[in-house]
C-alpha cells in the first residue's frame, strides 16, 4: 500500500473512530483535553507508523487501543497515585457495554450526549459539531459568522465548563431526547449545510458524505420523535434541497444557481417525500418552527416548473413568518433577494443595504448587492461588489461563478 492510499485509510479511519474515541475517554476522566490530546496523538502515530508498518487489519481498534494508551500517560505524569491513576488502570481491563438507552445508532447517540443542556445553545452546538461532526473550527466559525479566534475561544470555555461542572458523559435516555433535541437539531443542519456548499477551499464545493449523514441521522430522529414539528421539518428541508444537488455544480465545476439549474434533472423522488412532509406539518395546524417554515419555501420552489412560475408572494410571505422565528440578518438578507424578485432591485436594495453593518463579512451579502446592482445598470458598483463577495468566499465554485459574472460586466 503506497502512502497515499495510507492517509487515505487514515483519513476514512479518522472520520469512523474519531468522536467515539473523544467521547469515550472524556466521559471516563471527565475531562476533554485529555480525551482530545489522547485522540490527536494516536492519530499523529498512525501516521507516522502506518506507512512503514502497514495499516491494520482494524484501524478502529488500533486507534482506540493507542489512544486509551495515550490518555493512560498522561494521567500517570500527572499524577503518580490516586483515583485518576487506578480509573486509567481499567482502560486495560475489559469494560461492559454501556447501555444503548433510547438511540441505537452510535453517532446520533453521541450527539445527543454532547448537547448538554447545561450549555449554552451555541456552544453545544459548537462543541458537538467539533467532537462529533468532525467539522473544523475555521468551518464552524463561518457557519456562526465569527472570528475562527472567537470561536476557538467558546469551545475552550465550553470544555472547562464541562471539566469545572463535572457534566456527565452520560447516554440520554428516553426522558432526556425533547430537552436536547433542538441542539441535536442545530448540529444536524449545520452539517448539512457544509456538505450542501462547502466553506473550505481546499474540500469539493458540494459533499455528498456530509449531506447523505445529515439525512440519515435525521431520518433515526424522526422514528424517535415522530410527532416533533421540527423534526419532520428539518427532514423536509434537507430532502428538498438535497434533490437539486445534482444540478448545482456545471461540468466545468461551476456553481450554478436555481434560476439556472436543469429542473429535469431534480430528484423527483426526494422531492415528492419532502412536499408530503410539509403537507403533513400544514395539515398539523400547529404554529411552525423555523425549520418548518424553511421547508415550506423551498417547497414553493421546487413546486415550480420554471423559475418565472414561482410564487414570489408566497415565497415573501414565509420569510416574513420566517423572521418572527428567527430575526437573523441571513434571514432579513434571502427576504430582501425575493422581494427584489417581486418589487424590483431597487426596493431589494435598500433593504439589503439596511444590513451592511451585521453582514459586511458576508460574501453571500456582496454577492446578492453586485447582481441587483448588475440590474440596475450600475457596473462599476456591481464589479466592487463581486471583487468583495470573491474575496470573501472560500467555495472554488461559488468562486467561479462569481468571477464569471464580474468579468461579463461591461
Amino acid at each position: 500500500m503506497n502512502s497515499v492510499d495510507v492517509r487515505e485509510a487514515i483519513t476514512e479511519a479518522h472520520h469512523e473512530e474519531w468522536a467515539r474515541v473523544v467521547a469515550s475517554l472524556a466521559r471516563r476522566f471527565g475531562d476533554l483535553d485529555v480525551a482530545e490530546d489522547a485522540a490527536a496523538e494516536a492519530f499523529a502515530t498512525a501516521v507516522e507508523r502506518w506507512p512503514a508498518d502497514g495499516v491494520p487489519p482494524n484501524p478502529g481498534a488500533w486507534l482506540t487501543t493507542s489512544a486509551n494508551r495515550k490518555a493512560i500517560d498522561r494521567i500517570r505524569r500527572e499524577s503518580k497515585r490516586g483515583d485518576k491513576q487506578k480509573e486509567a488502570r481499567m482502560l486495560y481491563d475489559d469494560d461492559p457495554p454501556e447501555p444503548l438507552g433510547a438511540i441505537d445508532d452510535e453517532r446520533l447517540r453521541l450527539i445527543f450526549t454532547c448537547c448538554h443542556p447545561a450549555l449554552a445553545m451555541e456552544t453545544r452546538v459548537a462543541l458537538t459539531l467539533r467532537m462529533v461532526g468532525g467539522l473544523t473550527v475555521p468551518e464552524i466559525a463561518r457557519a456562526f459568522l465569527v472570528q475562527e479566534t472567537a470561536m476557538e475561544r467558546r469551545i475552550t470555555r465550553a470544555k472547562a465548563k464541562i471539566k469545572a461542572a463535572r457534566i456527565p458523559y452520560r447516554v440520554p435516555s428516553e426522558e432526556d431526547l425533547p430537552a436536547r433535541v433542538t441542539g441535536v437539531l442545530a448540529v444536524l443542519f449545520l452539517v448539512f449545510n457544509e456538505g450542501y456548499l462547502a466553506t473550505g477551499p481546499g474540500t469539493d464545493p458540494v459533499r455528498h458524505d456530509l449531506t447523505a449523514e445529515a439525512i440519515r441521522l435525521t431520518r433515526l430522529i424522526r422514528g424517535l420523535m415522530p410527532d416533533d414539528g421540527e423534526v419532520a421539518g428539518l427532514l423536509a428541508l434537507m430532502l428538498l434541497i438535497e434533490a437539486r444537488r445534482t444540478a448545482r455544480v456545471s461540468a466545468s465545476g461551476e456553481l450554478v444557481t436555481l434560476d439556472e439549474q436543469d429542473r429535469g434533472a431534480w430528484d423527483s423522488a426526494l422531492i415528492a417525500e419532502g412536499h408530503r412532509l410539509v403537507r403533513e406539518r400544514l395539515a398539523a395546524r400547529e404554529a411552525p418552527g423555523r425549520y418548518q417554515v424553511l421547508a415550506a419555501i423551498n417547497a414553493v420552489h421546487t413546486s415550480a416548473r420554471d423559475i418565472r412560475d414561482t410564487d414570489w408572494s408566497q415565497v415573501v410571505a414565509l420569510y416574513d413568518q420566517l423572521l418572527r422565528v428567527d430575526p437573523s440578518p441571513i434571514i432579513a438578507l434571502n427576504r430582501a433577494i425575493a422581494v427584489g424578485e417581486l418589487d424590483g432591485p431597487e426596493v431589494a436594495l435598500a433593504a439589503i443595504s439596511r444590513l451592511q453593518d451585521r453582514l459586511a463579512d458576508y460574501h453571500a451579502y456582496h454577492a446578492a448587492r453586485a447582481e441587483l446592482l448588475r440590474r440596475l445598470g450600475r457596473s462599476a458598483d456591481s464589479r466592487a461588489a463581486y471583487d468583495k463577495a470573491i474575496e470573501l468566499a472560500g467555495n472554488t465554485a461559488e468562486n467561479a461563478r462569481l468571477t464569471r459574472r464580474r468579468d461579463q460586466l461591461g
